[in-house]
């Protein structure tokens, strides 16, 4: 039985904290290196290597992702990878997307949550197989801006449902319709991930569905490793970087489904 059954109560003992630890590092690496936030890895991580029940997962992965979108911005921001034009509307969406997916949470079976964050991973995962060839965004008019509020509230409810930053959404999208480069891209992705992670996380905090121990370990953890993630972004070929994310994202995914089917088969 894993060391950290109860989300309301955890201890840590033994090898608990280090592969809290190991699971912030891995996640803070993943978001520089993806402009994805980190909650990819931490939900599942805490569902199936902590043992933690499904919701509270998604309501701390969230809470986790703060500091590491920060770390990450931090990289980005000081080698001039960040659209702020694209990154304003976005996040206005994103704010008020997490208010509604956080009220889901509260209210959404276990199992549709967990089967929603794997067949989530898996459209993830089968876009980015698919090469894509950026040259750069034209202007914004206000039929353009007004979409990004849209996508930044689908964003949102992503981030605020299952956990997740909300870059899964807008990174790919920035890339295909825009025409950002991927590096922009994930860049301009953790700067609305900052300020939706913010908000969905008071609104967890308030039903009680995030552990905010669990978080700050696995967020601090992450910190340095989302720095060095966006360095290593910047020299990775783009269809390598692609093809490695989207293997995992298929692993992940794929572990989570058999372990729902599992679950509902003992019963």
């Amino acid at each position: 039985m894993s060391e950290l059954t109860a989300p309301s109560a955890v201890r840590f003992e033994g090898s608990a904290m280090i592969r809290t630890v190991v699971v912030g590092v891995a996640a803070g690496f993943l978001s520089g290196l993806f402009g994805v936030g980190g909650g990819i890895l931490v939900v599942p991580a805490l569902v199936l290597v902590l043992g933690m029940d499904q919701r509270m997962a998604h309501g701390t992965s969230l809470a986790s992702v703060l500091p590491i979108a920060v770390a990450s911005l931090a990289g980005y921001a000081f080698a001039d990878e960040v659209d702020w034009a694209v990154a304003a509307p976005l996040a206005v969406g994103a704010v008020s997307g997490a208010i509604l997916g956080t009220r889901l949470l509260q209210v959404l079976p276990q199992r549709t949550l967990a089967y929603s964050f794997a067949g989530l991973l898996l459209v993830t995962a089968l876009r980015l197989f698919v090469p894509i060839d950026a040259t750069g965004r034209g202007d914004l008019g206000v039929v353009s801006v007004l979409l990004l509020v849209v996508v930044g509230a689908a964003a949102g409810i992503v981030a605020g449902l299952l956990g997740v930053g909300g870059g899964i959404v807008m990174v790919p999208l920035m890339v295909v319709a825009l025409g950002m480069p991927p590096v922009v891209a994930k860049g301009t992705s953790v700067a609305v991930i900052v300020p939706t992670s913010i908000m969905g996380t008071w609104r967890n905090r308030k039903k009680k569905t995030a552990e905010l121990r669990i978080a700050a370990i696995v967020g601090g953890a992450g910190v340095i490793s989302a720095v060095l993630g966006t360095i290593v972004s910047r020299s990775l070929n783009d269809d390598l970087a692609n093809v490695l994310f989207a293997v995992l994202l298929t692993l992940v995914s794929l572990k989570l489904l058999f372990d729902q089917r599992r679950t509902a088969g003992a019963h």
